[in-house]
């Protein structure tokens, strides 16, 4: 039996849009902005980040029931969304990150939340994961669950951003780089799992692991 447990959606929060991946993000933005500004964009960001969590964790049966899509299928597509991601991933190859940095906004604040839109705030594969971990259990509780985890890796980045943001102008990313790679051996582990349990879903028969 295969479960996407509530470790499990942990994890995939974490090495989707934690700070492994946000860091690099908002290091990039630390270049042209002071510590004041960096953290008042990680503080505004996350709070949006936060809040369509919430939404999408205790919303997702009736966002699925509206798209005319079943558990099995987002389960299928999330485990293959994740492998890929995680192999690029570990071989330092950035999904979704290409951002134009020739265009840039009046409003720096706004400028910084248009960057950060698809890496964190709204990441297709954050909102992914949030959805086939709330639809794991049908109950009030396990969505509460899921929408807390996911509100506290939120938290966790913010934390991080604020408390190196003096560092950022000066910190290397390799170390960075190398935590999103082992990161990305833990998500491909979790794509497969989701996977088989979306075709296990579907009546394909799998043989009991000992």
């Amino acid at each position: 039996m295969f479960v996407f447990n509530l470790g499990s959606a942990f994890i995939t929060f974490f090495a989707v849009v934690g700070p492994p991946k946000t860091l690099l993000a908002f290091a990039r933005l630390a270049g042209t902005r002071s510590n004041r500004e960096l953290r008042r964009l990680a503080a505004l960001s996350t709070a949006i980040a936060a809040v369509i969590g919430l939404v999408l964790g205790f919303g997702a049966d009736e966002l699925t029931t509206l798209f005319h899509i079943s558990d099995q299928s987002l389960q299928l597509a999330g485990g293959a969304i994740f492998f890929v991601y995680a192999v690029a991933l570990v071989f330092g190859v950035h999904l979704g990150s290409d951002a134009d940095e020739d265009e840039h906004l009046s409003n720096p604040l706004v400028d910084g939340i248009r960057e950060l839109l698809l890496p964190y705030i709204a990441s297709p594969l954050a909102i992914t994961a949030v959805l086939v971990a709330s639809l794991n259990q049908d109950n009030l509780g396990w969505k509460a669950a899921v929408s807390g985890a996911y509100v506290a890796v939120a938290v966790i980045n913010y934390l991080c951003v604020a408390v190196l943001a003096p560092l950022m102008r000066r910190t290397h990313r390799t170390s960075l780089e190398v935590l999103s790679r082992l990161l990305g051996l833990l998500l491909a582990a979790v794509g497969v799992e989701l996977f088989l349990e979306g075709l296990a879903g579907l009546g394909v028969h799998l043989p009991e692991g000992h």
